[in-house]
């Protein structure tokens, strides 16, 4: 019995999707950050949001003022609100994080750039929000502080090629010199797609889906995700933080639901 070679367009697909789903443990595609560098060298510095002439390349002025800046937010859930102090939700159940920070509100044009992030591996947008998000953050950091992005399940990983919050937190780690161990966290079960759920449905989905190192123990942990919608996901991880022994464990998230 003879066999048929593959023909040659499926075996480039092939190859293409193999070399796509390694993306995430290659450093996240060295020639992508390379070929971003040498243009940025070449080229005129221009804003990624309107194209206009920009000093700082990444964006301008006027654009950045415009952003959906999340700067009136509960300090333990970084929900939007109209007031200071910590929001009522949080005072009745409190979460498993101590504390809570996300710059952005999920609107345009934040969102769109997260959604090509997520489904589209844009690269360059998560390089461009990382940075907006790193000159926002909280100062100072904790000595001790280590990040940890959600880990997604290793089914997951394989699926989209890569994970959308190392990619983010590759870009914090640069820009902060937060150590980063991405390692140190991992997600023990799949779980549902947790969209149109309440916040109750998303904790009992998520319950126990996480095992963190016992390294954090002593340390303040600082979790990172690209979007909290309830925090179900933070809190969860977070348990599992405090009982691998984490002395403080923070919550961010490049952007936050109303």
């Amino acid at each position: 019995m003879t066999h048929k070679n593959p023909a040659p367009m499926a075996v480039t697909r092939l190859v293409f999707s193999a070399a796509t789903r390694l993306v995430n443990s290659r450093g996240y595609g060295l020639v992508d950050k390379w070929r971003h560098e040498v243009l940025a060298s070449l080229l005129p510095r221009r804003c990624q949001f309107c194209g206009s002439h920009s000093a700082d390349q990444a964006i301008c002025t006027a654009c950045a003022a415009e952003l959906p800046w999340n700067y009136s937010a509960c300090p333990r859930c970084a929900r939007p609100q109209n007031h200071r102090g910590v929001c009522a939700d949080c005072l009745a159940h409190p979460p498993a994080f101590g504390a809570a920070w996300a710059p952005f509100q999920l609107q345009a044009p934040v969102q769109q750039r997260i959604h090509a992030i997520k489904y589209r591996a844009d690269f360059g947008s998560a390089r461009l929000l990382a940075r907006l998000m790193a000159r926002a953050a909280p100062r100072p950091l904790p000595a001790q502080a280590v990040l940890i992005p959600v880990p997604l399940h290793r089914r997951r990983l394989w699926q989209r090629g890569y994970n959308q919050s190392l990619e983010l937190a590759r870009e914090l780690h640069r820009e902060l010199k937060l150590p980063l161990q991405p390692g140190w966290a991992r997600r023990l079960r799949t779980t549902a797609d947790q969209i149109g759920m309440d916040a109750a449905a998303r904790r009992r989905n998520l319950r126990n889906a996480f095992a963190v190192d016992a390294r954090v123990a002593g340390r303040c942990v600082i979790l990172l995700d690209d979007v909290m919608t309830t925090g179900a996901t933070l809190h969860e991880l977070a348990r599992a933080c405090r009982r691998a022994g984490a002395s403080e464990v923070w919550a961010w998230a490049l952007a936050r639901v109303a």
